[in-house]
């Protein structure tokens, strides 16, 4: 097991293999079987795994509904849960570095990402929706006859939710789940991603010593076609909230609908425009660009991927950017002196390069990088790599490529724009460089996406809604949105004449 000795999370993975979290204790799989998770920065076997499969869902979902019928959880008084909850977000904080590190080593994302961002966000993210645990409060409505009838409604939670989350941003996108989901009184089954489980075994430990009780929160390791399909399937289940491909969440959708019709909320794929005007300050839209794309590796489902540059300014923002990238530093994740880390997989690295030779035979020119990156032995680099002169139909401007590949498209004007930006079935994010404050707006207004930034790039708030439009998905998490995903509304009518 390649780990640097000092490291604060050396006592988590000498102790190995790691066990499924269910009913508040660790245990083994049914099957006895575990997986392998790799440090992608060196290739090698970071910790062995028990790997959940079907029968260990059924017993997660039976733990998390025992736990549900019981009241334990959604009966407390609403201080009582605001109080574990804001407990789960000073212990995050008291473990950053111990998050940060295993986050690292894990996914391969830059230490400095992890504890700078990340898992200082996860931490806002369960005091925020603690904050909402006293808050959870219906309404009276006027009916046609009054003073007949007293109507009101209760928000109540969903019962036993189901959350798949990915390999991107294990912690963090754990913590959009699982925070709202409890604040509303639900029991959770949440299944991490086969390639970065750790974090949210890690997290399973942080929520039992705030007290969540036993079976409120359940995490079972496995793969998607196994313990994924069980839990979207279960009839036990009365929601899935998923994060992922495109592809598996309508495969979610139509289980979902054929079994027990079971709530579903997707955030899916994306392929978003990052647009830069002639008017914008040129040096910020570059540096803007270059974290949109190559922030973790470019495996951000809102990666600004195509850059969209006015014709006048087109050849000089594609220089400054490609001479940025010059003193870019590629290395280990676990490093702090890394900019940019590994692709998480031989899997993901495959396809990236796939892509980039799929870029080349289309015609599109290649301006740096499109290689896999020499020097950093059996680890999954992949050069920072900028396309030109990239056209709408072709693939690398169309589908999701999941990694560090920019395809920079040059426009006219602004309708010419939104034609070019909105041609496409995602509609996650997007972002406008311009000084023009009218523009900016009407440009917002105009894009199909569910988050627009404006002269900023992936900037992430608790309080603010996440979510796309089209083909990335339904629902928005975060924000007072996300409570709408995890409760029902109880409309009760009293005759009071």
């Amino acid at each position: 097991m390649a780990v640097a000795e000092g490291l604060e999370v050396a006592r988590f993975l000498r102790e190995q293999p790691k066990k499924l979290f269910i009913g508040g204790e660790w245990v083994e799989s049914a099957s006895g079987k575990t997986f392998d998770t790799i440090d992608p920065s060196t290739g090698e076997v970071l910790a062995r795994v028990a790997e959940g499969g079907a029968e260990d869902i059924d017993r997660a979902v039976a733990a998390a509904r025992k736990a549900h019928e019981s009241g334990i959880w959604r009966d407390l008084p609403p201080a009582e849960r605001a109080k574990a909850l804001w407990r789960a977000g000073d212990l995050i904080e008291e473990r950053a570095n111990e998050f940060a590190q295993l986050e690292s080593l894990d996914n391969g994302m830059p230490i400095n990402d992890a504890l700078v961002f990340k898992v200082p966000l996860a931490a806002a993210t369960f005091r925020y929706y603690a904050g909402w645990v006293t808050k959870l409060d219906g309404g009276t409505q006027s009916l046609s006859l009054p003073g007949k009838f007293l109507s009101y409604t209760l928000r109540q939670p969903v019962g036993v939710v189901g959350q798949i989350i990915p390999w991107n941003e294990p912690l963090l996108m754990a913590s959009w789940k699982v925070a709202p989901a409890l604040a509303c009184g639900n029991t959770v089954v949440l299944k991490p991603s086969e390639e970065t489980p750790l974090t949210a075994l890690l997290l399973a430990e942080i929520l039992q010593e705030a007290e969540i009780p036993a079976g409120v929160i359940n995490v079972v390791p496995g793969f998607g076609e196994t313990a994924g399909a069980r839990l979207a399937a279960h009839p036990h289940v009365d929601k899935i909230a998923f994060t992922g491909s495109t592809e598996v969440g309508k495969l979610i959708a139509k289980t979902a609908a054929e079994t027990n019709l079971k709530r579903v909320s997707l955030e899916l794929g994306g392929k978003s425009p990052n647009i830069v005007f002639a008017d914008a300050d040129l040096a910020r839209a570059v540096s803007g660009a270059f974290m949109g794309i190559f922030l973790n590796s470019g495996q951000i489902c809102s990666a600004g991927s195509r850059l969209y540059v006015q014709e006048k300014v087109y050849e000089q923002t594609v220089d400054e950017l490609t001479r940025s990238i010059e003193n870019l530093q590629l290395g280990p994740g676990i490093d702090s002196m890394t900019q940019m880390g590994p692709l998480v997989s031989q899997t993901q690295m495959d396809r990236v390069l796939g892509y980039i030779s799929i870029g080349n035979k289309e015609g599109a020119r290649l301006v740096t990088g499109g290689k896999r990156a020499s020097g950093h032995g059996a680890g999954f680099f992949v050069e920072p790599t900028v396309f030109a002169d990239v056209e709408g139909k072709m693939r690398i401007a169309r589908e999701e490529i999941f990694g560090p590949v920019l395809a920079a498209i040059p426009f006219s004007d602004e309708e010419d724009l939104i034609a070019k930006a909105n041609d496409t079935m995602y509609g996650l994010a997007a972002g406008v460089w311009t000084s023009d404050v009218k523009r900016a707006h009407r440009v917002a207004h105009a894009l199909q996406a569910g988050t627009v930034y404006v002269n900023c790039y992936h900037m992430f708030d608790p309080a603010a809604p996440w979510g796309g439009f089209k083909q990335s998905g339904w629902g928005r998490e975060l924000g007072p949105y996300a409570l709408d995903l995890y409760t029902e509304i109880k409309n009760v009518i009293v005759d009071i004449a």
